[in-house]
């Protein structure tokens, strides 16, 4: 067990590496800022626990975009870990189902919960902002599960 978690918190961590090249990528070609939501998604959890971000202005807010990705590698070895275990337990998808799946729910996973918080809400999106998270998390799942399912025999 323990080596499936180790595993899921690698491949987790490997897809994150991907999903963030992606998104830098995008960013590159199309010439758009990075997004704050993350950012704003981490003030509104710590205020709603109670935990008070320190500093102002500038100094405030680059704390919050670095607990926004933060929190995005935390989903996404968090995710990896599940979808070890899960291919521990015997469920076995060819690789690009393995993939599908993987990066839907990591993308449902973050959507969920930033839209659960009040930071987003996906049904106002445009085509091109799903396009920016969609693709990244596609890549998430395939790298992941690629690094989970291993050679098919694991």
């Amino acid at each position: 067990m323990i080596r499936s978690i180790l595993r899921g918190a690698a491949a987790g961590a490997a897809g994150t590496t991907a999903l963030d090249a992606a998104t830098y990528a995008d960013m590159a070609l199309r010439g758009r800022a990075a997004s704050d939501v993350p950012a704003q998604a981490a003030d509104k959890l710590a205020d709603d626990v109670g935990l008070s971000v320190g500093g102002s202005g500038e100094q405030r807010e680059n704390r919050l975009s670095g607990l926004g990705a933060l929190s995005g590698i935390g989903v996404g070895v968090g995710v990896g870990v599940v979808v070890s275990l899960v291919h521990r337990a015997g469920v076995r998808m060819p690789w690009w189902a393995g993939s599908l799946v993987t990066g839907v729910l990591a993308m449902a996973a973050t959507d969920a919960s930033m839209t659960q918080l009040g930071v987003t809400d996906p049904r106002t999106w445009s085509a091109k902002d799903w396009v920016s998270d969609v693709v990244p998390h596609l890549v998430f799942g395939a790298v992941t599960y690629g690094v989970v399912a291993g050679d098919g025999r694991r």
